[in-house]
């Protein structure tokens, strides 16, 4: 097994694109609440290099693991998986 297959892999959805090559992606998972048994869903915010810029609000993308690339930035963007699709509007 190589070290590329070790890495986490998340989905989320891009939350924030005002940082040049970088996006905030918020990740939902579900978790069991330990007492009482009820499914609980928890967001949890990552920065994510961007190298292209390619990635907008609202984008459902897919990040994985990567060396520290900044303070706050350890994941990085791997692809798009859809496109948020925007509505027209009349001038």
């Amino acid at each position: 097994m190589s070290y590329l297959e070790k890495r986490k892999v998340r989905e989320g959805l891009v939350v924030s694109d005002k940082m040049d090559k970088t996006v905030v992606v918020a990740v939902e998972t579900r978790k069991v609440h330990p007492l009482y048994k009820k499914a609980i869903r928890v967001t949890k915010k990552y920065k994510a290099h961007d190298i292209n810029n390619a990635c907008k609000v609202g984008d459902k993308v897919k990040i994985v693991e990567a060396r520290p690339l900044s303070k706050d930035k350890r994941w990085r963007v791997t692809e798009v998986m859809s496109k948020k699709e925007v509505a027209a509007t009349k001038p």
